[in-house]
């Protein structure tokens, strides 16, 4: 009787063990919208999904369960986040589609699902709501404040976290109500939780925020990054931020685009250098633990005429060094088609990137200065539009 205790024992420690190891991705896929020869197809409702990946074997990535919850393609790939701790996960659904006549369109949802990550299988525990249709967003370090950019109100919606609780405790106007939407599209907070930086693509800027506690103003200074920035990081030391400038067409157009540097540790903080990294940079990654970046570049791949010039048969990920207070480019690997979600696993090693045309999940290690793809694709449920990990 007492080895059966030991071995009880030691089994629920180190079932406890694996619990507390678990690294997770959450992947946001959206079963509504297709493509034909670039045109964008609206479908019913219904069928979107939000996966939970296990990455703690990294060449292994594992689903650990499918939600039925709404999502969007519509938007940058961040409008989801999970906690430094891994244990909650928070969701966006930017736009619900709805009957109209007999046609369907587009309107703007306000919802953000609350995911118990620790549950087991996980499970959505919550819905919060936020400004009209929420997009890009950020949770702080201390995993206890998320920040949600309203792409269609010119705010910012402020959530406090505790535990497994989460609520919003304020709004942030970022332009005049009355003003045209400049689609507050992404949003990054500081690694010391004081700043945040968030996307206004139509007005080609990114506005500073100060945070205290839960306290989030904005006193008006903006940094003009480029033509239509469309999502944004800061550095894990929170010397730069990084900024896709996703080009005129807002998507791919054959025109070389940009990633405008912030230096974060300037007073205010300012746009002081721009890389050239290609066509339509969307999806971007920030290391953990170096000095890289990997913006994604969609590249004409996926959702474009197959007769355009711009046509091309893979997206591209850029990868990026920091060399002091700047960015350099080392370096391009191709991925999939259409592919927009892309994370660091929270060791810095390992990048993995979400092909929508390939509905899969591909792991690359960091190798020098390169990006090898390494163990087998994971079929994913959908067609993927959107990845975070713990990491931002």
């Amino acid at each position: 009787m007492q080895k059966f205790l030991g071995a009880a024992a030691l089994a629920a420690a180190m079932s406890f063990t694996a619990a507390a190891q678990a690294q997770f991705l959450i992947i946001g896929n959206d079963e509504k919208v297709s493509f034909d020869e670039g045109k964008q197809v609206l479908g019913p409702p219904g069928k979107d999904t939000v996966t939970i990946v296990d990455i703690s074997d990294r060449t292994k990535p594992r689903i650990v369960t499918n939600l039925q919850l709404e999502n969007s393609i519509v938007g940058p790939p961040t409008n989801l986040a999970i906690t430094p701790d891994n244990k909650l996960a928070l969701v966006a659904n930017s736009l619900d589609v709805v009957k109209d006549g007999d046609a369907l369109k587009a309107v703007p949802d306000n919802k953000v699902y609350v995911i118990d990550l620790t549950a087991s299988p996980p499970a959505m525990i919550a819905t919060v709501q936020t400004g009209k249709q929420p997009s890009g967003m950020a949770i702080n370090r201390a995993g206890n404040l998320a920040l949600v950019a309203n792409r269609a109100e010119n705010t910012v919606s402020v959530l406090s976290i505790s535990g497994k609780n989460v609520s919003g405790v304020g709004t942030v106007a970022v332009a005049p109500p009355d003003a045209p939407s400049q689609q507050a599209s992404g949003v990054a907070i500081s690694p010391d939780g004081k700043h945040a930086l968030v996307i206004k693509a139509l007005a080609n800027k990114v506005s500073l925020l100060e945070i205290n506690g839960t306290t989030v103003t904005y006193k008006g200074y903006d940094m003009i990054t480029g033509v239509f920035p469309y999502n944004v990081q800061i550095t894990s030391d929170g010397k730069l931020g990084i900024v896709n400038n996703n080009g005129a067409a807002g998507s791919a157009d054959g025109q070389v685009d940009t990633v405008a540097v912030i230096d974060m540790t300037l007073d205010p903080p300012r746009v002081t250098d721009q890389v050239t990294v290609g066509d339509a940079p969307e999806g971007l990654a920030i290391s953990p633990t170096a000095g890289y970046a990997v913006p994604l570049l969609t590249n004409g791949a996926g959702n474009v005429p197959k007769n355009a010039f711009f046509h091309h048969d893979h997206a591209i990920a850029v990868l990026l060094k920091s060399d002091g207070k700047t960015m350099r480019k080392v370096g391009q690997t191709e991925v999939g088609t259409l592919s927009e979600g892309i994370a660091f696993s929270p060791d810095g090693r390992y990048v993995y990137v979400a092909n929508w045309g390939e509905e899969n999940l591909v792991p690359y290690r960091l190798e020098g200065d390169k990006l090898v793809a390494v163990g087998t694709p994971l079929k994913l449920p959908g067609h993927p539009v959107s990845m975070r990990s713990s990491t931002p």
